[in-house]
């Protein structure tokens, strides 16, 4: 087994030219959790600097759970189009390593979005303010991106 796995780091050598090609699917994922999770870090410091200000009810979230939600949108294409143009892939093919990774990532991390949807029923079941059930529900959505990636990255660098 061992030999095999050195005969294909050999061949990848000598077809690339280099150790480690890294696909369009991994950079992308890359870009993805580091765009997520900044855009949820930045989103925590605004909203824990208004804590300290005012009354958790009444501290303005929406808007700043919105712009931040969206420009972690905006900042994944960007920053996907920015690592393309600076270390082009050799295809935007995925193939069918591409796929299960994908997958497995994404049902290994759900459970993440499930945890948050069912916290936010409870919650909203118990009537507790909106800022708690939409906190939870953004926690959720953020855990299953980061979590998804990460098991992806795992996933790309230690094979299924």
């Amino acid at each position: 087994m061992m030999l095999g796995i050195f005969y294909i780091g050999r061949v990848k050598v000598l077809v690339h030219g280099r150790v480690r090609c890294v696909s369009y699917e991994e950079k992308g994922t890359w870009v993805y959790l580091v765009t997520s999770a900044g855009a949820y870090a930045v989103y925590l410091a605004i909203i824990l600097g208004r804590v300290t200000s005012a009354p958790v009810a009444d501290v303005p979230y929406v808007a700043v759970l919105l712009w931040t939600a969206g420009a972690s949108i905006v900042a994944s294409i960007a920053g996907r189009t920015l690592v393309e143009t600076v270390s082009p892939s050799d295809s935007r093919r995925g193939d069918v390593r591409d796929r299960d990774v994908s997958r497995s990532g994404e049902y290994a991390s759900r459970w993440f979005l499930v945890a948050g949807a069912a916290a936010a029923l409870v919650m909203a079941m118990a009537k507790v303010d909106y800022f708690w059930i939409a906190n939870v529900i953004y926690l959720g959505f953020v855990l299953w991106a980061v979590a998804g990636s990460v098991l992806k990255l795992v996933a790309y660098r230690r094979g299924l």
